[in-house]
């Protein structure tokens, strides 16, 4: 109990003018530049998701859900002019050769920053 109400203290301070007009103004600023309240980020921080009240006006939920990881890419080949591509590997004999060698799955470093907490991801 004591802890609800320590979480709630700081906008106790924000009941005379001067201060509500300056929390207001803070919040309009960083709606603006980031897309978030002040009390978003916080709530951004603390649960480690992506959540804004913007998701809310747009009928969406207030926190994004968790980013399913990529499928596997497309197997493009050459054609005659121009490049087409499979989503799965064509058979044929000799097997075709790709346009790109690409990874066909994430790095660890690259899944660590796909799964990272709201602050730290898509950095």
């Amino acid at each position: 109990m004591r802890l609800a109400l320590l979480a709630f203290a700081p906008l106790l301070a924000a009941c005379d003018g001067p201060t509500l007009v300056g929390v207001g103004a803070a919040n309009v600023l960083t709606l603006t530049l980031v897309g978030r309240t002040v009390p978003d980020m916080v709530v951004s921080g603390v649960s480690g998701r992506d959540c804004s009240l913007v998701r809310l006006d747009r009928g969406q939920s207030y926190c994004a859900p968790a980013e399913p990881p990529p499928g596997p890419p497309p197997f493009c080949t050459r054609s005659l002019g121009h490049v087409d591509c499979w989503v799965t590997r064509p058979p044929a004999i000799p097997a075709q050769r790709g346009v790109v060698d690409a990874p066909s799955q994430l790095s660890p470093a690259q899944e660590a920053n796909r799964t990272a907490h709201w602050p730290l991801g898509n950095l």
